[in-house]
């Protein structure tokens, strides 16, 4: 008998639904809000005024491609935490509603841990190499740093992460410095290969064991960008793609220092990367170079999985499904949740 799951992601600014029949992903509809981009980050009450505009189209959208319709679902799953509180509620809300209108169990989702486990998404086009257990993840995106230990599909384990900003908000951050729009990250990577990475330093922070640490890294770019444009108004405009690339670097270079000593301290030899900041190329040439060095072998989601998006919602939805881990129309959305 096949198991359909509808999978809704409205963490943070995109709004997003997909299907999943048998593990295979058969829709995944995302529909990104661009209003965000003239006040320089996500607005939360416009992020969640954008999710109640989107939500029933982008499920219309997802049922349609799939070719399935809504009497076909067997469960619903969507992400309960983490991100802002107001969009939650409306993925929530949508969530609890369809649920109970066709009287099909209802899955709670966090947001993290379906980062990780997009590395099990196949669709209808490609079937995708697997992580085997154990295997380490390395989780980057603008609100999360973290290094865990994969055991199975619902059992992980933080051994590292961040003490106070992401790497994900340190690139935004930066590049807000610079006056490059929000989204800054992808910005900063185009422009970086056009850079030198070697041409500036920036502090790097000394963090015992396995955790990170960025706000220091924002702070001494802030006060290098300060110091250089009392001296050159222009500086900025005529070292931007070096600028770029220096960034990306110490960036890159003090997530993979962490991630190396963990392989060494663990032994495993399996490394994916998940979150936005997974598609940085800078990341991912860092994570192949490592690699080809000390054998790993490793995994870089596709960058329709890798950015917010509701497949991996669908696909860690379908796991849980197997183990008949539903939970009651009285569960509420959490802005904080952690890995278990």
């Amino acid at each position: 008998m096949s198991i359909t799951i509808l999978g809704i992601e409205s963490s943070c600014d995109d709004t997003s639904a997909s299907v999943l029949r048998d593990g295979v992903i058969h829709s995944n509809i995302i529909a990104t809000q661009t209003v965000h981009m003239a006040y320089g980050g996500v607005v939360p009450e416009l992020a969640s005024r954008a999710h109640q505009q989107n939500i029933i189209p982008v499920v219309d959208q997802a049922l349609k491609k799939a070719n399935i319709t809504a009497d076909e679902i067997d469960a619903v799953a969507f992400t309960r935490g983490p991100g802002l509180l107001g969009s939650l509620m409306v993925g929530t809300s949508f969530a609890k509603g369809f649920a109970l209108s066709k009287n099909i169990p209802l899955i709670e989702v966090n947001h993290l841990q379906a980062h990780i486990l997009a590395h099990f998404i196949d669709d209808l086009q490609n079937t995708y190499d697997h992580p085997g257990f154990p295997f380490l993840a390395l989780l980057v995106s603008g609100g999360n740093s973290q290094i865990i230990v994969v055991k199975d599909h619902m059992d992980m384990e933080v051994i590292g992460e961040t003490i106070d900003d992401a790497a994900g908000e340190a690139f935004d951050k930066c590049a807000k410095v610079m006056g490059i729009p929000y989204p800054g990250g992808p910005i900063i990577d185009k422009k970086a290969k056009e850079g030198n990475p070697l041409a500036f330093e920036f502090s790097r922070p000394k963090i015992q064991g396995l955790n990170y640490s960025f706000s220091g890294l924002k702070t001494s770019f802030l006060y290098f960008i300060r110091d250089r444009v009392k001296e050159n108004p222009n500086f900025i405009q005529e070292n931007l793609n070096d600028l770029c690339a220096s960034l990306q670097y110490t960036i890159v270079d003090v997530l993979m220092n962490k991630v190396k000593r963990a392989v060494r301290e663990t032994g495993i030899k399996e490394v994916a990367i998940a979150g936005g900041v997974s598609a940085n190329s800078g990341l991912q040439n860092a994570l192949h170079e490592a690699a080809d060095k000390h054998g790993w072998k490793v995994y870089i989601p596709q960058l329709g999985y890798s950015l917010d998006n509701a497949a991996m919602i669908a696909i860690t939805g379908y796991f849980k499904y197997l183990k008949k881990e539903f939970v009651e129309q009285d569960t509420a959305p959490f802005a904080r949740m952690t890995i278990k």
